[in-house]
């Protein structure tokens, strides 16, 4: 408790007294803001409070579903670990709509009052943590937007259980309270009954559907309508590919961003004679040629249908079925040139032969495909099939942060343990549909509910058989429910999608069937009960409640997650991060931050749980996973693809190929790619700079080696300029380490070999840097070890953008031993010999795995634990006493001027790498000489004590590590 007074103490004379006060502290008091760019919003803190407190008190007037939706998950796991709350609230201007109360009645660990207080217009949350306080109080109601998205100013403060303010605070809270009224059903009733609006639907705003007044088909009335930020973008873009030249463009833009009206808005830019649309399923004709009336206006024989139903084959404006179109006879009826202007919706299908026919017959001036999804798994380049002409690109998250989309609320929730066990990818038919699995179901979907009056939900599974028996099974619990499978034919479809729509159904369970081609803007649920297959049709599926509709704030997506061994592709799904990389993976797990908007994502804790062990176990740098993203990559760009290629195109991190592959002319090889020969000596060159310098970690040998690709020397002072010019230090230590990097003398004798034993870069006796003779005349001689080696350099400057110039180590990135040996600037690589900790050259990097293997030693099973987010405690190796000179060196580091450096990893499953969690120092009254066994029962001593952190961790970071991922 003394440590946390101390600290508070600090804290507040940070923020109150002295901003220029020398030391920090945790619970320094706080301006909350929302701020997109930094990834910053009231919500994480809010969450980050909740989810460790031990008790919570909300006060707030007003409360949306949306906002509510965003705690539900945490609300649950809470109620999972004996946590309770009382949420405070209001009916002040009808603001609360009487559904969020019958919302609030499903929290089963939160107790809720109304206040009858006239004009109750308060916004405070206050947190009970183990031994303080935690308060956020000022603008934000428990509104998605208040907590995401609106500029809100909020205060963070912490205090001591006998601080005055936050008795202030509980006793104000406590007065109110004891005058509300209980929620109950009969209150809601009540309220119902009475309840009038003030305040308009959020939903009124966001509809992407053009307002009825220009349903008309006048060309005077369709020219008023202007296209929106996205679609003007997109059409510069796509006018620029026509300016260079070109006859054909791809779009690709997220599902529910208006392709269709985009479209249109292009052909009216371009005023073709006569115009062919191909889509790959009726139902979706007739949406699309009603949206380009709109648009182009003119008289109805203009715009005609070609499908099995109809044949208005001398409409200007053709809107085709491809299994109509592509028929011989079909085509027949139409020459080469009949249209000037043709359209392919989702176009990521043209690899079929029906629409190879198609565009091999036809020769139009320009050709234009859109889609959702471009990459494919069946072999065929859709990128190539336009010339790799990308007029315009936007993805999921942009179309999110543009609010082109439906906000959603995702949930990865736990699927049912059968026996002990969960369900996994083995789970036979029985288990999926049992008794218990089913009621497991409608609980989750009803505690998670849906925004608006009515469920219109999307089911998806694994199979036909487990399909029907839940529809029958959810009709007997009282659902209206209905399959729809591959089975089915058109018109059976287009009836149980009217009815979803009309409300006569509330859910339709299918398969594959509805991933794609299918609009249904007014589905406000979709409930995901399979294994995650593949990232692609993970979004397609959830893009299935993405478009914007009257009837809706927000799409709840409800994803059941077993014991899958995919799991792992959730988080690369939903981040749209390729990189392969498994620590990227599981900071997405963590820190959902880079969801844009009001949306969000939430995990269960043991849902969560079980994505980390599909993380650790998975094999995300298997030479096909590895094989598909350069198949991909080179797909996409039209040639060979290189490092910096990967990194430019947001795809596999450049360091996941060479940590299996040594450099990536060996991963060219393997592939059998056609490509000019290294010699053996440019072959351990290239590994060199591939595993030393491509990570980009410390800019200094970036620098140089730039320097040197530019000009055959460089002069020790240039060589400084440039390194001031980018804010690196430039002391001696760091000028001898960079130089016992190129020279390999920091490297043991294996890295030596495995480099080519010969220097990379020489420092003259004239004071200047060059190469050495082997390197240059290789760099001169061949131009592809050139090009290599310059790729290199340029993924390394970009990867370089993540550390601080600086500083030696940047916070909360992750280091190896080796690492830490070459960043502290150590004359050799001691990493085999550091273990837990070694002291040297006025360093001594202390190594944490937190969670240790039930299998350890019990000798080097040491007590270390976070007593808090800035007091490791921490233990010396076993055989050691107060007496031990390490130990003694360790405690004095302070006035020995010996920086003691934490890295810390969650468990072994994170691989090599620790997060550098930066400085500490020994809090000299909390060391202690203790006894320890090993495995032989013999008792050891060994010392622990408190290390106080230099900069308390990240709640986010501090809860991985601590929390673990495993019961």
């Amino acid at each position: 408790m003394s440590n946390f007074i101390d600290n508070l103490k600090v804290s507040l004379h940070k923020g109150f007294i002295d901003q220029e006060y020398n030391k920090t502290g945790i619970y320094k008091p706080k301006l909350l803001v929302n701020n997109a760019k930094k990834g910053e919003n009231v919500l994480n803190t809010l969450l980050d409070e909740l989810d460790s407190c031990d008790s919570f008190i909300f006060s707030v007037a007003f409360i949306t579903e949306s906002g509510l939706a965003t705690l539900k998950s945490h609300f649950l796991d809470l109620k999972r670990k004996g946590v309770k709350g009382r949420i405070l609230t209001s009916t002040f201007l009808n603001f609360n709509q009487p559904k969020v109360f019958k919302e609030l009645m499903k929290i089963e660990n939160v107790e809720v009052r109304t206040t009858i207080l006239e004009g109750f217009h308060s916004k405070g949350y206050i947190f009970n943590q183990r031994n303080h306080y935690s308060l956020i109080v000022g603008s934000s109601n428990l509104t998605a937007h208040a907590l995401k998205v609106n500029y809100e100013w909020n205060v963070k403060l912490t205090s001591h259980e006998n601080g005055e303010i936050v008795n202030h605070f509980n006793n104000q809270f406590e007065e109110v309270w004891n005058d509300a009224l209980p929620l109950n059903e009969e209150w809601i009733e009540t309220y119902e009954k009475r309840y009038t609006p003030l305040v308009q639907s959020k939903a009124l705003d966001q509809v992407i559907e053009l307002p009825s007044q220009y349903s008309t088909n006048s060309i005077e009335e369709a020219l008023k309508i202007k296209p929106n930020k996205m679609q003007e973008a997109a059409l510069q873009g796509i006018q620029a590919i026509r300016d260079a030249g070109a006859n054909k463009g791809l779009i690709i833009s997220a599902t529910g961003t208006g392709k269709t009206y985009l479209s249109a808005f292009d052909v009216r830019r371009f005023v073709p004679k006569r115009m062919l649309f191909v889509v790959h399923r009726e139902q979706i004709l007739q949406k699309a040629k009603e949206d380009f009336k709109k648009i182009l206006g003119g008289v109805d024989a203009d715009f005609g249908i070609l499908s099995g139903t109809s044949k208005q084959t001398n409409a200007k404006y053709l809107f085709a079925t491809i299994q109509t179109i592509s028929k011989g006879e079909t085509l027949a009826q139409f020459d080469s040139k009949e249209f000037d202007y043709i359209l392919i919706d989702e176009v990521h299908k043209a690899g079929a032969q029906s629409y190879q026919k198609v565009i091999d017959y036809f020769n139009p001036d320009f050709l234009i495909g859109m889609t959702a999804t471009p990459e494919r798994t069946d072999d065929f380049n859709i990128f190539e099939l336009f010339d790799y002409n990308i007029a315009y690109e936007i993805r999921l998250q942009e179309a999110l942060e543009e609010d082109m989309l439906c906000p959603f609320h995702y949930f990865g929730v736990t699927d049912l343990e059968y026996n002990g066990e969960m369900i996994d990818e083995t789970a036979v038919l029985a288990k999926l549909v049992t008794e218990e699995r089913v009621n497991h179901i409608l609980e989750k979907i009803h505690y998670y509910g849906f925004s608006g009056e009515k469920v219109k939900g999307l089911m998806f599974c694994s199979r036909k058989e487990e399909a029907m028996k839940l529809a029958d099974a959810f009709n007997e619990k009282g659902l209206r429910t209905v399959a729809l499978v591959g089975d089915h034919n058109q018109d059976e479809r287009e009836r149980r999608v009217k009815q979803l729509e009309e409300g006569l159904l509330d859910y339709i369970i299918t398969v594959d069937i509805f991933n794609e081609g299918i609009d249904i803007p007014s589905v406000n649920q979709v409930v995901m009960l399979r294994q995650t297959q593949s990232s692609i049709i993970f979004i397609q599926q959830l893009g299935r409640g993405l478009r914007k509709h009257l009837t809706k704030d927000f799409v709840t997506i409800i994803d059941f997650i077993g014991n899958y061994k995919n799991n792992y592709l959730i988080p690369i799904a939903l981040s749209g991060d390729k990189s392969q990389n498994k620590d990227n993976i599981r900071r997405y797990i963590k820190d959902t931050s880079y969801i844009k908007g009001v949306s969000t994502i939430n995990f269960e804790e043991i849902a969560k749980k079980q994505i980390f062990k599909a993380i650790n176990n998975s094999n995300l740098t298997a030479l096909k996973v590895l094989k598909e993203a350069f198949v991909e990559l080179k797909n996409r760009i039209g040639r060979t693809p290189y490092l910096y290629d990967f990194v430019t195109n947001h795809s596999i991190d450049p360091e996941v190929i060479v940590d299996k592959y040594t450099n990536y002319y060996q991963f060219l090889i393997k592939l059998k790619e056609d490509i000019p020969l290294l010699t053996k000596y440019q072959n351990s060159a290239l590994t060199m700079l591939s595993t030393e310098i491509l990570n980009g970690k410390r800019k200094h040998e970036i620098i140089l080696l730039d320097l040197l690709l530019k000009q055959e020397s460089v002069k020790y002072d240039y060589f400084i300029e440039n390194l001031i010019h980018f804010n690196c230090p430039i002391d001696e230590e760091i000028l001898s380490s960079v130089l016992r990097v190129f020279n390999l003398e920091f490297f043991t004798q294996g890295y030596k070999e495995k480099f080519g034993n010969q220097p990379i870069i020489i420092l003259k006796d004239d004071g200047t840097f060059t190469f050495n003779d082997m390197v240059r005349a290789s760099l001169l001689d061949n131009t592809y070890f050139n090009f290599l080696v310059t790729d290199v350099i340029k993924s390394a400057k970009e990867k370089s953008k993540l550390y601080e110039s600086e500083e030696l180590l940047t916070l909360y990135q992750k280091y190896s031993r080796k690492d830490a040996c070459k960043l502290l600037n150590w004359t050799n690589d001691e990493s085999s010999t550091v273990y837990g900790y070694k002291t040297k050259h006025g360093t001594c990097p202390i190594f944490v795995t937190y969670h240790k293997n039930e299998d350890v030693e019990s000798s080097i099973d040491y007590a270390e634990e976070f007593l808090s987010p800035e007091v490791l405690k921490w233990s010396t190796r076993s055989n050691r006493t107060l007496e031990s000179r390490e130990v003694k060196t360790i405690i004095a580091s302070k006035e020995k001027g010996i920086d003691l450096h934490i890295f810390v990893k969650k468990d072994n499953d994170e691989g090599t790498d620790f997060y550098y969690l930066g400085k500490a120092t020994p809090d000299k009254n909390n060391i202690e000489q203790a006894i320890m066994e090993d495995g032989k029962g013999k008792k050891l001593p060994v010392v622990h004590m408190n290390l106080v952190m230099e900069n308390p961790l990240e709640n986010k970071l501090y809860n991985y590590i601590v929390n673990g991922t495993d019961d």
